[in-house]
């Protein structure tokens, strides 16, 4: 819609759910499950309705053009919500997801450029070979009977990629458990998160115990980067004519040319940025995807055939030309995070006073954007209520399918740039896991719940595996 449309309504006009005096609505947010508690109360109010937090009104929306106008007029129009970069610098994590301003762009052109520095097919090697370091994991478990929690095996997967791509490290968290990465990231994650979400920042006021040890794994992990970045510096001082063999070093290169303005501490803050989000999302991504194949024999059957159609006698994809055999898998992932979209909200902010819709903003005005309402609405996707994958194909059998409805990579200049990696590492594990096992769920479906943190993730996921010959 566009923004210069007449405003009629401001953000009292709206509905809201009853708050408190002062206090708003806070009472009533458990952060684990905020998106669970807006989205029932879009059942209630509509696509459109405020919440208070403390003296600020909250504009929640659940309106995919709405949401596509305020992602396409960032950076002048709109911005990530405030308190995100202000909490990310604040750590000195403020890197290309949290950036704003002026200092977006250099730090999107950097990122780019690393992550072109060397081809999918060149990397492929390394994330074929983490694929069967789990292939051997699972492979155990099958044969002792032991049940997986496929969350936390998925992000031991995906933290060895992580370390792999961006630092060139092999951290084998899949083989040697308790590395210092991931014990860092356990404690920075969920307290960057709740940072971010703070209403008030009492931990610069008085400091808990939780607020200690937050503080201790950040200033560990900073160590560990700048000792990295000082070993990759060293290496290619070394070796000034070899190409960059990582996203560092890709990034160092570009930091090193006459007035790229790339200060180390973007360097670094980038490093983190790439380390966290493509553990966490590509992670817990594949986990919701396990979670509805493990339910459905069928489409395990489907799967297993077009793996081996693929993959023949070798466990796992043997050459990057045949990751384009794997399609369905991909699908599989998409119709998987339009259920259960790991990226639930989006949080967002105008710069300048808007009209958004028939709404008048200021501005500042919080946005809380909840994206899986309009997934599975049927005016957006035939046949909303069925999983699927198909839909996803060529030509999109399954109609109406609007894309602009799905939201989980972004959309306009700020859309995710590891989109491509990430699809590849959905056909590799997923095709491996088809191609070897069987499964089906250890717990009841009521067990696994929702939780809500630096992205949406279940509670646990416990699967028995069986090998197929």
């Amino acid at each position: 819609m566009a923004a210069s449309m007449t405003a009629v309504r401001s953000l009292s006009d709206l509905p809201s759910p009853r708050a408190l005096p002062f206090l708003g609505n806070a009472l009533q947010l458990d952060p684990s499950r905020l998106h669970l508690i807006l989205e029932e109360w879009a059942k209630k109010f509509g696509s459109i309705f405020t919440i208070g937090l403390g003296p600020k009104r909250v504009l929640v929306c659940s309106d995919t053009d709405l949401l596509q106008t305020a992602l396409r007029e960032r950076p002048a129009r709109y911005r990530r919500f405030s308190t995100i970069e202000s909490a990310s610098k604040e750590i000195n994590l403020n890197g290309l997801v949290s950036v704003e301003g002026e200092g977006w762009a250099p730090q999107r052109r950097l990122v780019m450029q690393a992550m072109a520095s060397k081809t999918f097919s060149a990397f492929f090697p390394v994330l074929r070979d983490i694929t069967g370091r789990l292939h051997k994991r699972w492979q155990h478990s099958a044969k002792t009977g032991e049940v997986v929690d496929v969350t936390q095996e998925l992000l031991r997967f995906t933290v060895d990629v992580a370390t792999a791509l961006v630092l060139g490290e092999d951290s084998n968290t899949i083989e040697e458990r308790g590395n210092v990465i991931q014990a860092h990231f356990a404690e920075i994650l969920p307290g960057a998160v709740k940072r971010a979400n703070a209403p008030v920042p009492l931990w610069r006021y008085f400091k808990l115990p939780s607020d200690r040890r937050f503080d201790r794994a950040v200033a560990a992990m900073h160590r560990d980067i700048e000792s990295l970045i000082e070993r990759s510096r060293r290496r290619m001082r070394e070796q000034p004519d070899e190409k960059s063999r990582n996203w560092l070093e890709a990034m160092l290169a570009t930091a090193s040319l006459p007035d790229s303005g790339i200060t180390e501490e973007v360097i670094a803050a980038n490093v983190m940025t790439l380390l966290m989000a493509s553990e966490n999302t590509m992670s817990h991504s594949l986990a919701w995807a396990t979670y509805f194949i493990a339910q459905d024999a069928g489409l395990q059957s489907r799967l297993h055939l077009t793996a081996m159609d693929a993959l023949g006698s070798s466990p796992v994809c043997p050459e990057f030309e045949d990751i384009k055999k794997l399609d369905l898998f991909e699908f599989v992932t998409l119709e998987a995070s339009r259920f259960k979209p790991v990226t639930p909200m989006i949080y967002l902010e105008p710069v300048v006073d808007v009209v958004l819709g028939d709404v008048a903003l200021p501005a500042g005005t919080p946005l809380f954007f909840i994206l899986r309402p309009s997934m599975l609405d049927g005016t957006h996707f035939g046949r909303p209520d069925e999983f699927l994958p198909e839909r996803w194909s060529a030509g999109h059998p399954v109609q109406p399918h609007q894309a602009r409805a799905y939201v989980q990579f972004g959309a306009g200049p700020r859309v995710c740039p590891g989109r491509s990696l990430a699809a590849v590492e959905m056909r590799l594990v997923l095709s491996m896991l088809a191609r070897n096992f069987s499964m089906e769920l250890a717990a009841n479906l009521d067990t696994i719940k929702e939780v809500q943190g630096f992205t949406m993730m279940p509670s646990s996921l416990p699967v028995r595996l069986e090998a197929l010959h």
